[in-house]
């Protein structure tokens, strides 16, 4: 199964199942949707890789869009600026942020304070308008399943942010919801929608390049601390607590920074492996076919370095067996002190991507595109990307269609990616301290994943940590039963404990979606 493609031929556009809200509108749409039509881009700078050539005429598209403070922000213009889309509500439990938001929305469209666009703090009276068409998600990761259950269940669709779930019995009612309200719910790993992505996927699932021997998958960038604070901060004033912790526990306030830094913290966010590493664990289940997840991961590392509030390990690796194929995930924060900035990993440059070794070479390929190499290392073929620019359209034509197959990365597609960040995430969680020579022991049943473990050991000296002090968390190979999606054998009773999460009074998702 090669990645989908956003090009639309004229007999599925005439054959789709099309919601219009008048038969005459269905027919100009038709007579239209082979017409190129110019559109605006506007104040899309910041996310250059959503940007796209406009597609056909149609009604309009009205949007909400939830969480705005950056990925949210960023959205919301992407969408707008869109050709017969428009977003007339925007939800945000910061007051602060909520203000600024529709201030620059309405200064920017020229509309007044009291028109369209109207701002909400709880989704829930937002998704109770018969007007809006379609939520956007862009919450804290604790959210997003949620959200996406109730947006179905109001008769909207959805698209949703990366990662798409915070545990994995919660994305699968994701999936059920989706398929129960014949919603068309969109992921926001954008990369499925590149071109780049779509060839390479189709060359190595076709044979080019021979069989798939292993897979080297990596993200590393030089973030900092998060800061180390040893009492409980208060919520600013401007924000409703209550709203922004949803589904997930109100405990008190352990980090420096409100906003953002939750991602480092288990109660809301899913470390690096989920805010980043989706995005290429994504890319290598769509490049190679992939309709389901590895039945075995071990994982290493810890927070090292950083005497501070975050929980997540910021040097994480994980080795998976995908049915016989060897894949290890390579997620790392410390900087390289002899280097600067961003470490290159073992096989790929600076900021990662994906190694996908070859009978016939290798592939590189990251954000916005690769190249092939054959057998001595010179490159053969380039694969050119946008990094995702049509993933937006893509979803307003899915919509537009109501055809959820017409979708590049459909709910349940990113379900099972996530699933994977989990996999990883939860097999760390539930390891035990171990020396050096306990974690080489271990991971040298791969190459790859030995010279991943030294790799890191280089940076973790250059960086003067103390491995005796710090040790490497190290867990035992956790078998994961698929149909079941829980985990089995060693360490499963302590990893299936967060396969489903507690909710809070009012915000909890039930077994029927």
């Amino acid at each position: 199964m090669f990645c989908r493609s956003n090009t639309i031929s004229q007999e599925t556009v005439i054959a789709g199942e099309i919601t219009m809200r008048t038969p005459m509108h269905r027919r100009e749409f038709l007579r239209r949707s082979l017409v190129a039509t110019a559109g605006s881009t506007v104040g899309l700078a910041a996310f250059p890789h959503l940007l796209a050539a406009p597609g056909s005429a149609n009604d309009q598209v009205r949007l909400a869009v939830a969480g705005l403070r950056s990925q949210g922000n960023g959205l919301a213009n992407v969408f707008q600026g869109l050709p017969n889309v428009e977003v007339v509500a925007l939800c945000e439990p910061d007051e602060q942020i909520l203000d600024q938001r529709l201030s620059e929305m309405r200064k920017r469209r020229n509309l007044e304070p009291n028109g369209d666009l109207r701002g909400y703090r709880d989704i829930r009276p937002l998704l109770e308008r018969k007007d809006i068409d379609a939520v956007v998600i862009a919450a804290p990761n604790h959210w997003h399943s949620l959200m996406t259950i109730w947006a179905c269940q109001a008769g909207k669709h959805v698209y949703v942010e990366k990662p798409v779930s915070h545990s994995i019995w919660e994305g699968r009612k994701m999936v059920e919801a989706a398929r129960k309200y014949n919603r068309v719910v969109q992921a926001g790993t954008q990369q499925r929608s590149c071109p780049a992505i779509q060839e390479c996927a189709h060359d190595l699932q076709a044979g080019r390049w021979g069989k798939v021997q292993w897979v080297h998958c990596s993200k590393l960038d030089a973030r900092g601390t998060i800061g180390h604070v040893t009492s409980p901060q208060a919520v600013p004033d401007h924000i409703d607590y209550n709203l922004w912790a949803g589904p997930a526990p109100m405990t008190p306030v352990m980090r420096r920074q409100f906003h953002y830094d939750w991602h480092w913290q288990w109660n809301w966010g899913d470390g690096e492996m989920g805010n980043w590493g989706i995005h290429y664990i994504d890319d290598f289940r769509c490049l190679l076919g992939w309709t389901d997840v590895p039945t075995k991961v071990i994982a290493a590392g810890n927070r090292f370095l950083w005497n501070d509030n975050g929980e997540t390990p910021n040097m994480h690796f994980a080795l998976f067996n995908y049915d016989g194929v060897p894949v290890v995930v390579d997620i790392r924060n410390l900087p390289d002190p002899e280097r600067g900035g961003d470490r290159g990993a073992v096989y790929l440059g600076s900021r990662g991507g994906n190694h996908i070794q070859c009978e016939a070479g290798h592939i590189s390929i990251a954000r916005g595109g690769g190249w092939a190499f054959d057998r001595d290392g010179n490159r053969v073929h380039q694969y050119k990307g946008d990094g995702g620019r049509g993933h937006a359209p893509n979803f307003i034509s899915a919509l537009r269609n109501n055809n959820p197959k017409e979708l590049n990365a459909d709910i349940e597609v990113c379900h099972l990616s996530t699933v994977v960040c989990h996999q990883a995430n939860l097999a760390w969680r539930v390891g035990a301290k171990a020396t050096v020579d306990q974690t080489r022991a271990v991971m040298k049943q791969h190459p790859n994943a030995l010279n991943t473990l030294n790799d890191m050991l280089e940076q973790l000296h250059d960086n003067r940590v103390d491995l005796e002090k710090t040790p490497f968390m190290l867990s035992a190979e956790l078998t994961y039963d698929r149909r079941q999606e829980r985990f089995t054998g060693n360490g499963a009773t302590e990893a299936n404990r967060h396969v489903r999460l507690p909710y809070r009074p009012g915000f909890e998702i039930s077994d029927r979606v």
